[in-house]
């Protein structure tokens, strides 16, 4: 395999690549207005593509909702990203969460609708 990446399909691909922007820090490795790539310093290899829902390469019948998806960014500080979300008023599915197994989940809403899960580990 040489490159493997996710596209989320969506009506304002402007207003989506801000958000994965402002929320992780992520930069745009390419920008063709119907198409962004976004990857981030931290994370050689990652990419997310941000993609317009009615672009001509997108066949009929591929756009629906998201459905049984789940986006998971894991960081190191997630108060910061708690700090960011808020000052962004995204949509928060669920605030602030310790879990079982040693992190701590903020879990958003993206503009498409896409569950967006912002994880740290906790001591």
């Amino acid at each position: 395999m040489n490159r493997a990446f996710t596209n989320i399909l969506t009506s304002d691909v402007e207003e989506t690549a801000s958000f994965y922007e402002t929320l992780l820090g992520m930069n745009r490795a390419g920008d063709f207005g119907w198409f962004i790539v976004l990857v981030h310093k931290d994370m050689p290899g990652f990419e997310l593509g941000i993609l317009n829902k009615d672009h001509e390469t997108i066949p009929q019948g591929v756009v629906a909702g998201p459905h049984g998806i789940v986006l998971t960014f894991v960081v190191p500080e997630l108060a910061e990203v708690v700090a960011k979300a808020s000052l962004m008023n995204a949509k928060v599915i669920q605030g602030p969460t310790d879990l079982p197994y040693g992190q701590r989940r903020l879990m958003l809403q993206d503009p498409n609708g896409v569950a967006v899960d912002v994880s740290s580990p906790i001591s």
